[in-house]
């Protein structure tokens, strides 16, 4: 069955393979990003060449997580044009990396609006929709950093994932009632094939960095140490795979929880129990029904 999808944050990485391999399986795909006119019409002008080449339903739109009237201009836009939204994938992200102390906190005030606040700005936009339609599907991009392993220098991310990870669970009580699925995908981590860690933003605070000086050549030795680890398959297009898959499931068969780790970083085997933990509890505390999204009129 055709969707029509919003993807935010396809400009790059997981959303730009996402948003292109959703389109190629035939669904009518949005990739947002911001300033299309601007510092990003080359990469706007780049989907609409591959939409027309490859003849598929692709289209660039303007959206900036950080403005809520940018958001709900961009929805507005999509339901005017195709009468409706079946899915909104929220991917939108910004990782920086550097000494936890050295960042200031209005710095780490700017992580946690892109990667927590963006995506409710985007909720605010696209729910009252699916909430009308009784139907849709929430696909979240979150990170293994959340329950696995991860090396040190990604505290404002980590933290800001964690939260945006918690915020797409407790939605998912809360709109079942509503028909509306949530499907949480989780990548690990990858060192080629995305500029996540190329275009890594560092903290202003130049001093502190430099207290910093004996762990100088930690996160390369790390960085070294994951690329060993990783095996010569682990592409980020088995991220945009495994969406296409969630996205084409029947309603009602989708997981809660996906996971595509190639490194082994425990998330995997703490998620198989927190899952069953918040399964186990939701039954115990009677609300066993919003484990499975229905329209309960």
């Amino acid at each position: 069955m055709q969707s029509v999808i919003l993807v935010t944050g396809a400009g790059t990485g997981i959303g730009k393979l996402s948003a292109q391999a959703l389109a190629e399986a035939g669904h009518i795909v949005y990739a947002t990003m911001r300033d299309i006119e601007g510092r990003n019409r080359a990469r706007a002008d780049e989907v609409r060449a591959l939409a027309a080449q490859r003849n598929i339903a692709l289209y660039p739109l303007e959206l900036d997580v950080l403005s809520q009237a940018s958001a709900d201009a961009a929805a507005a836009a999509i339901v005017h044009a195709q009468g409706r939204i079946d899915v909104v994938m929220q991917n939108a992200g910004h990782l920086v990396t550097g000494p936890t102390e050295a960042f200031t906190p209005e710095e780490i005030v700017k992580v946690f609006d892109t990667n927590v606040l963006g995506a409710q700005r985007v909720n605010r936009a696209v729910l009252p929709y699916l909430r009308a339609q009784e139907t849709g599907l929430m696909l979240w991009i979150s990170s293994t950093t959340t329950k696995g392993g991860f090396p040190p220098f990604m505290g404002p991310y980590g933290a800001a994932k964690a939260a945006m990870d918690s915020l797409a669970v407790t939605l998912a009580y809360e709109l079942v009632r509503f028909g509306i699925e949530t499907s949480i995908v989780v990548p690990g981590a990858f060192t080629q094939g995305t500029d996540h860690f190329p275009s890594a933003g560092k903290p202003a605070d130049a001093d502190t960095v430099a207290a910093y000086a004996r762990y100088d050549g930690v996160m390369d030795r790390i960085g070294e140490r994951l690329t060993a680890l990783t095996p010569p398959n682990a592409d980020p297009r088995a991220v945009a795979d495994e969406i296409v898959r969630i996205v084409g499931l029947p309603a009602g068969t989708r997981p809660m929880r996906s996971l595509i780790d190639f490194v082994g970083d425990g998330a995997t085997e703490v998620f198989e129990v927190s899952e069953r933990v918040r399964i186990d509890f939701a039954k115990r505390i009677g609300m066993g029904d919003l484990l499975e999204a229905r329209v309960q009129r």
